[in-house]
């Protein structure tokens, strides 16, 4: 098991892993939890970029700590296609207070898709480092890149960060419950384990040790075929939006397979627009209120073409 961590990410990400770093446990949001537990007291600042997974608002309200938000900025690519940046200025900031312990990435980042490259990366561990802010990377989402795109894993620009991280998406394996926390630390690795036995959040399925197993040994043929089945479900999604639904814009997303769609001209916004697809369309998408930004929706593309078709002539 641990032989196929250390060489799946030596391998495909040039990723040098300790095996006594590695903890394991059922799952990234639980470690998540765990690890913030382990880290701050309870009304201490976690600071995340913003819209942010929805699992991680509740994650930092469960132990205590204030959620500390910290908005991606929206840069439009086209009329119809937009990305994301991260403010750094006001990252420094947030930083600078004392008051806020924790920053929670998510490496790739969902719900938008971004790859963040190594100048940015970098860029936040300068900052998280000149004010004692310790960085947790969830990184659930790093075999599914876009194009080839690469993922730059963060412990290999900041080796004293905590990361997450999971074969669960990439191989469509959530319900063996396996996950994987990488600390460098060990006082902080001791505190984590602790904390972990403490929710009972720590011993795995022995079916997804299996899992994972073969997973990371056999699955890299099946994930490369995977991505590029992704990448062309991601251009009929576009293309269909861009055709039919003219009020709609898509964020263009490196990772992930998620769509970030704005809705918001199109009269209602994303939280509504959510129930009238369901009701309307029978289609269940994501609102956009639950990751921090009600204009928008998460549609997962992550499935047969003919599904996903079907759900879009729907909407259309």
């Amino acid at each position: 098991y641990y032989n196929a961590i250390m060489s799946w990410f030596k391998r495909r990400h040039d990723w040098a892993i300790a095996r006594d770093t590695i903890l394991t446990t059922i799952g990234v949001v639980p470690a998540v939890t765990a690890i913030i537990k382990a880290l701050t007291h309870p009304g201490d600042g976690v600071i995340l970029q913003t819209p942010a997974y929805n699992c991680f608002f509740g994650a930092i309200k469960n132990t205590g700590c204030q959620v500390i938000s910290n908005p991606l900025t929206r840069v439009n690519i086209t009329d119809r296609t937009f990305s994301y940046e991260i403010d750094f200025e006001n990252l420094e900031l947030l930083a600078s207070d004392e008051r806020n312990k924790v920053l929670l990435l998510c490496n790739p980042h969902n719900p938008t898709g971004r790859i963040w490259t190594e100048n940015e990366l970098e860029a936040i561990r300068d900052i998280c480092c000149r004010n004692g802010v310790t960085v947790i990377s969830d990184e659930i989402h790093c075999e599914l890149t876009r194009n080839a795109t690469d993922y730059v894993p963060y412990a290999t620009i900041d080796p004293n960060a905590i990361i997450c991280c999971s074969p669960s998406k990439a191989f469509n394996i959530a319900g063996l419950q396996n996950a994987n926390i990488i600390c460098p630390d060990r006082r902080l690795r001791t505190d984590i384990s602790f904390a972990l036995k403490s929710n009972e959040v720590l011993d795995l399925n022995p079916l997804g040790v299996c899992g994972v197993t073969a997973a990371y040994d056999k699955g890299e043929d099946w994930l490369d075929a995977l991505n590029m089945y992704l990448d062309e479900n991601f251009e009929v999604l576009t293309d269909f939006i861009m055709k039919n639904l003219p009020a709609w814009k898509v964020c263009d997303s490196e990772s992930t397979y998620l769509a970030w769609i704005d809705v918001s001209a199109s009269g209602m916004n994303g939280d509504a627009m959510a129930l009238h697809l369901l009701d309307k369309c029978k289609v269940r998408v994501s609102p956009g209120g639950i990751y921090g930004d009600s204009d928008y929706i998460r549609l997962n593309y992550a499935c047969p073409r003919e599904r996903l078709l079907e759900a879009l002539h729907r909407i259309g």
